[in-house]
């Protein structure tokens, strides 16, 4: 398994107008960025710049519930 590295830029503005992002890397290969806001998170993998998937808090918290470990 390879080592996982998370980037992130917070910018000065306040969470509700401006999404704080982190861009995901595996053996430094890119494997995209996830976007968090008041409202949801966003994730868009490197290799669909053009897709993102997006999901509310209640769902992330019921997917970390029924999925994690």
């Amino acid at each position: 398994m390879g080592k996982h590295e998370v980037k992130f830029v917070v910018p000065e503005r306040p969470l509700g107008k401006a999404d704080i992002e982190f861009n995901v890397s595996k053996n430094t290969r890119k494997l995209g960025t996830l976007k968090v806001s008041k409202g949801a998170v966003v994730w868009i993998p490197t290799y669909k710049k053009k897709i993102e998937y997006k999901l509310n808090w209640t769902e992330v918290a019921q997917l970390f519930v029924e999925n994690g470990k």
